[in-house]
């Protein structure tokens, strides 16, 4: 962390954060007191070429952000000479390999929903490698990460393989992507939060572990550097922008909303509801070991340390209510779920558990599949839409309880984002089921924004995290307000469904 820049005018220096999502690009510059100066918005596309593979264009993603940025920068009427650093947070674990000398991509970006890789993680359990991955990585071995994706995709092609073992292919997440990209070509980095989801990057060491690229057969030549979260690594060309403009933070984009929320102590928590969801706790520079099926993961790495986090991973809350939209019809606009939610005082016994990617944490399922209980001739339209908001609430409540329970920390509240953080009633019932106090930011834009705070800290545009933490603000306090009675009924309820929903094997 450096000394504070020159401030370009009376409003301070200008950090400007790439915030890269599954469904679309954003970027935002972001003054010294914390406001949105100029922003711009992308849609991304998504393909889906067979049932459970999920695919994007890593083309789309680098033009679009390259396109969000100088959007950005116009409608907050600034140039390059303005900002003082970049900050990037990204989808994570999404896949993307490149030809080295044509810096263009070589693949169909694998994106993290996708499943496809199921048969290398059935592979490595069945080498008896389960244990030794969640030792060094601190994951569950899911099709979720990273490297089951490389796996795969060598696999499938063998001419890819050999290309890579030759040193002609790059892989990296997003990340590591949009890096080279800003740095044209001059830079293969990651940074240590996007490591520790690959799932071969050893968390205690803190370097990529031979022994797993071994087992996946996986070449460490195709491998970016790791770099801190925050710190100036590269400088993105002047041809882009029109001046060089450093690059300074660097973090998965759930890292990044915990820092933005000034989760900063042990104990602290976020809950970010998107298309799925995504439950962090910070706690501290040691990594906590879970033994509830949590993920241990790198919160960030700063200049003098680095802090870890549990974290529990939803795979569908979001795209729950977009399938009441789109494969339903019943509501017209996603927002539409809470007053159809509200029009009714409970869901009156259905319980729906929208296991449409199968289930993540804690349970772990991949054959788990949507399932809806309680259903009679009175069952409505508001009922399901009820069930849903309930489902997510407790989806997000299974995890914490699983959270307390490795961390030995009791949650004193929870901070939420995301785009259903804007769900009152949503809120409310995760404040219930949760029992204790549920906190929305004013500032619901805690990813980017803590992309920018991560670079930002780096080029002294703010001093310290003291700082930062000061300069949040709350917006609304949801209190718990169902009787306990009622909370332990409808976590009966949800279990049973859980139980329903998973998947068994077939009888002989």
């Amino acid at each position: 962390m450096t000394d504070r820049p020159t401030s370009p005018g009376a409003g301070g220096p200008l950090v400007l954060a790439l915030d890269q999502g599954t469904t679309s690009s954003r970027a935002i510059v972001f003054g010294q007191d914390g406001t949105v100066r100029g922003m711009a918005q992308r849609p991304l596309a998504v393909t889906y070429p067979h049932p459970g593979w999920v695919n994007q264009d890593a083309r789309d993603i680098r033009d679009d952000t390259l396109a969000v940025a100088r959007e950005a920068m116009a409608a907050a009427g600034v140039e390059a000479a303005d900002v003082a650093a970049i900050g990037i947070a990204n989808q994570r674990e999404t896949t993307i390999l490149w030809d080295r000398r044509t810096g263009e991509p070589v693949a169909p970006a694998i994106v993290w929903q996708s499943r496809q890789s199921a048969p290398v993680v059935e592979a490595l359990e069945g080498r008896g490698m389960a244990a030794e991955v969640q030792a060094r990585t601190g994951l569950v071995p899911d099709s979720y990460f990273s490297a089951t994706k490389v796996a795969w995709l060598f696999d499938a092609d063998p001419e890819l393989r050999r290309r890579a073992e030759a040193g002609e292919i790059a892989f990296g997440t997003v990340d590591s992507w949009l890096l080279w990209t800003l740095t044209g070509g001059a830079h293969h980095l990651t940074d240590v939060t996007n490591a520790s989801r690959t799932m071969v990057f050893d968390i205690h060491d803190l370097a990529w572990s031979d022994d797993l690229l071994t087992d996946l057969a996986i070449p460490a030549a195709i491998l970016p550097t790791v770099v801190p979260s925050c710190g100036v690594v590269a400088e993105a060309d002047p041809a882009l922008f029109g001046a060089p403009i450093p690059i300074a933070g660097i973090a998965g984009d759930q890292q990044a909303a915990l820092f933005g929320q000034a989760c900063f102590r042990p104990g602290e928590a976020k809950s970010t509801y998107g298309t799925g969801s995504f439950v962090l706790m910070q706690t501290g520079t040691t990594p906590s070991a879970s033994t509830h099926r949590l993920l241990t993961t790198v919160a960030w790495g700063l200049p003098d340390r680095i802090d870890y986090a549990l974290e529990g991973a939803i795979f569908a809350t979001g795209s729950a209510v977009q399938w009441l939209r789109d494969g339903l019809g019943i509501i017209r606009e996603a927002a539409d779920i809470e007053a159809l939610a509200a029009s009714v005082p409970d869901s009156d016994g259905v319980a729906f558990v929208p296991a449409l990617t199968g289930l993540g944490a804690p349970v772990w399922d991949a054959g788990a599949r949507g399932t809806i209980t309680g259903i009679t001739r009175g069952t409505t339209a508001a009922h399901l839409a009820r069930a849903t908001l309930e489902a997510i609430a407790l989806l997000t409540r299974d995890v914490i309880v699983a959270m307390e329970a490795d961390a030995g920390i009791a949650l004193a509240e929870l901070r939420v984002d995301g785009g259903a953080a804007a769900n009152d009633l949503l809120m409310q019932l995760q404040a219930d089921v949760l029992g204790v106090p549920v906190v929305r930011p004013a500032t619901t834009e805690t990813t980017a924004l803590g992309a920018a705070y991560l670079a930002g800290l780096a080029a002294g545009v703010w001093r310290d995290q003291d700082e930062v933490r000061a300069r949040w603000r709350q917006d609304r306090r949801f209190e718990p307000a169902m009787a306990a009675s009622d909370r332990d009924a409808l976590v009966e309820s949800w279990r049973d469904a859980v139980g329903r929903a998973r998947s068994h094997p077939n009888p002989r």
